[in-house]
């Protein structure tokens, strides 16, 4: 037997900026990034947008033309797309068609941009596109939504759902840079506002106790949209999620998914709910189900819990509804786990906690102690709105 063998390793580079008014003709980051990566001007930048994003800001492709006109490193193509927002631009393959037809129709080259500028589910949605086409096209991210500033968005992960299962397509394929813009988060609804703090929850309760301690004690001005609050929440979240993708293995070629904590169940309930139930609150109510599976089994303290599901609704988070409910092994939630593991590839493996900010992986989940979990769970939700009235 002869064989050959070649091994080699790829460098990945990019940077997450925070700044405010990002098109504003008096706000360099942007120009001077194209100057830094020293372009010709011979590429061109192609703009994909969140639809709810451009209706808040009616102004916006303007502000953006106007942004590009002087700049000589890069030409704007002036058709700007604009796709609908959340996971139906995911569950769309026509949208992932147009995106592609653009490449082709304009010319854009692998030295070009697309840049996409919206919620999570538009940014995975565009940087598949982007990642397919010519085996690899620059692409810029402008994360509009906290859940996608602090978490989706700076990662390297892109996919669109398929075959009714989410993230079934897709790519690991880090963007070349992230701008995060404050401003953006100004016109979102408190409910959308809200739900992407459950990811920095569940950074910290697996990464770093200290920040969770802060948001815990920090939950009122969160929930009242102190912008200084939320802006250190972001920038701190997106460090951790920053240092774990430096870890050893980014592209998850393992069965470990530590920031995956919370998400089996989560996953399952936006399909159950008709992604009604949005991403953000799906995860806080996986939390609240892992932590109290993690408690029943003898890994986390009672006490430690209770701090859990009590942030979580502090911050105005259900922790249990119709869908997640498990009441017995016929449930419908369930067949998350089997579909998780599918995910995953291998063994399934299912983080849960031995104390706040730290995580500990296990391979199985016993049913009828996840019914115990959902059942504690929602008496601890009930008792908290009796007294919540009482007191009233």
């Amino acid at each position: 037997m002869s064989y050959l063998q070649q091994s080699f390793s790829v460098k990945f580079d990019y940077k997450i900026y925070f700044t405010s008014a990002l098109f504003n003709s008096s706000n360099t980051t942007l120009a001077d990034f194209f100057k830094e990566r020293k372009t010709e001007g011979g590429q061109k930048i192609y703009f994909v947008i969140d639809q709810g994003v451009y209706l808040a800001h009616p102004n916006l492709n303007n502000e953006i033309k106007a942004y590009f006109e002087p700049l000589q490193q890069v030409k704007l193509i002036p058709d700007i797309l604009i796709v609908p927002g959340g996971e139906a631009s995911k569950n769309d393959t026509a949208l992932f068609d147009k995106i592609v037809e653009a490449v082709d129709n304009h010319g854009i080259d692998r030295h070009s941009y697309i840049a996409a500028i919206g919620g999570g589910a538009v940014l995975d949605l565009v940087g598949y596109a982007t990642a397919v086409s010519h085996r690899g096209i620059k692409h810029i991210r402008i994360p509009t939504t906290v859940l996608s500033q602090n978490d989706s968005g700076i990662g390297v992960k892109n996919g669109i759902n398929y075959k009714g299962k989410k993230n079934f397509m897709g790519t690991f394929a880090p963007p070349t840079a992230v701008f995060n813009d404050d401003q953006f988060l100004q016109t979102l609804s408190n409910r959308d506002y809200r739900s992407g703090i459950s990811e920095a929850i569940k950074v910290a309760l697996i990464k770093d106790v200290e920040f969770f301690n802060w948001i815990e004690a920090n939950t009122e001005a969160l929930k009242n949209r102190d912008q200084e609050n939320m802006n250190y929440l972001i920038k701190y979240c997106a460090k951790l999620h920053l240092d774990h993708i430096a870890s050893d293995d980014p592209f998850e070629t393992g069965s470990a998914r530590p920031l995956d904590f919370g998400h089996w169940s989560a996953h399952k309930q936006e399909q159950l709910s008709n992604f009604s139930v949005l991403h953000g609150e799906a995860v806080a109510m996986g939390i609240a189900l892992d932590s109290t599976y993690s408690f029943l089994t003898g890994l986390l303290p009672e006490n430690e819990l209770q701090r859990i599901l009590k942030t979580l609704i502090n911050l105005d988070f259900e922790i249990t509804d119709a869908f997640i409910k498990i009441k017995d092994e016929q449930s419908a939630i369930l067949k998350g786990l089997a579909e998780f593991q599918e995910h995953l590839g291998g063994k399934l493996t299912i983080t849960l906690l031995t104390a706040l900010g730290t995580g500990k992986e296990v391979h199985e989940m016993n049913h009828q102690l996840l019914i115990k979990a959902s059942k504690y769970v929602a008496d601890f939700a009930k008792n908290h709105m009796i007294l919540t009235a009482g007191s009233n």
